[in-house]
């Protein structure tokens, strides 16, 4: 039997309209955006569904978002394919959140108050201490390490063997910049976030997150939920907690977490959620993977037949 793995997207993948159709065809898909509506205290199915994207974008609106989109693209693949399971699951950034509560680690609604307040410290952070984010596409490691330690900043995501994102103050992202063009790099992009996410500008938000997550009850997980800091499994509850205080200001090793599956023999993934953005990422990494998307009707009834 083919093993497989589950993946979640995280902030950035957002986009006005999403799971619009399964909400509207699909009963059980609306009840999820309205139990976070609830849960929340806020119209979250709108923000999600009408926007604007600038509204959608602010990290508390986004992270929750996001979270709830994903769960009802799983909640319709349910539907269509019961008793479906994975052999383990992993999530890009905020989306390791969704990973950890399909894993029975924290509960729908506590993961959706955890969402909100990660993103509210995060925003806090980000407008405290302007930073940005710069992806580098073609750099080995000794290149990336000589653009960080002349730039003052640092790898925030491992995306793949080509494509590595660093963050840190605007005037280091200059620099960065800069430096990566006179190396010779031709394919230098600055992106467009709020701030310097997993960066060591994040360790405001870091420590208010660590207080927060001493209010939540964590379980031990019921399955294998891969780690953005380690790229290895989660271990026990406490140890959870302590690696997603981690990850708001560490590197993302998402070529780690792919290869470490690879190597436990996986080679099927479902992207499960807004964009195709980790399964592009998985196809730089394992090019014998089969991969699989679900974001709305047309992709689930495709996925459907793919997962047959």
């Amino acid at each position: 039997m083919v093993k497989a793995a589950i993946l979640f997207p995280g902030q950035g993948a957002q986009q006005v309209g999403m799971a619009k159709d399964l909400a509207a065809a699909i009963p059980e898909c609306s009840n999820v955006f309205k139990r976070a509506g609830d849960v929340l205290g806020c119209d979250l199915t709108a923000i999600c569904f009408e926007g604007p994207i600038e509204k959608l974008t602010i990290s508390a609106h986004a992270q929750p978002g996001i979270f709830v989109a994903s769960m009802a693209c799983l909640a319709a693949l349910k539907l269509r394919k019961p008793g479906i399971t994975f052999d383990c699951a992993a999530g890009l950034s905020s989306g390791e959140w969704t990973a950890l509560h399909l894993a029975g680690v924290v509960s729908f609604e506590d993961t959706l108050r955890i969402l909100e307040a990660r993103g509210r410290f995060m925003q806090q952070a980000c407008e405290a201490q302007p930073g940005g984010m710069l992806t580098i596409v073609g750099a080995d490691q000794k290149t990336l390490e000589t653009i960080c330690s002349r730039s003052g900043i640092q790898m925030a995501n491992l995306n793949s063997r080509e494509q590595t994102v660093l963050s840190g103050r605007l005037d280091g992202i200059d620099v960065a910049e800069k430096v990566a063009k006179e190396l010779g790099l031709r394919r230098v992009i600055r992106l467009n976030v709020a701030g310097a996410f997993h960066s060591v500008l994040m360790k405001p938000a870091a420590d208010k997150f660590a207080a927060f997550l001493q209010t939540v009850n964590f379980s031990a997980p019921k399955m294998t939920v891969v780690s953005n800091v380690t790229g290895k499994p989660h271990g026990q509850p406490d140890q959870i907690r302590a690696a997603m205080v981690d990850q708001i200001c560490s590197s993302v090793h998402w070529v780690h977490s792919i290869e470490w599956m690879m190597e436990q023999g996986i080679h099927a993934y479902l992207e499960c959620g807004p964009g195709k953005v980790l399964t592009g990422l998985v196809r730089r990494i394992d090019n014998q993977a089969s991969l699989t998307n679900i974001t709305d009707l047309s992709t689930l009834e495709a996925a459907g037949a793919a997962l047959a």
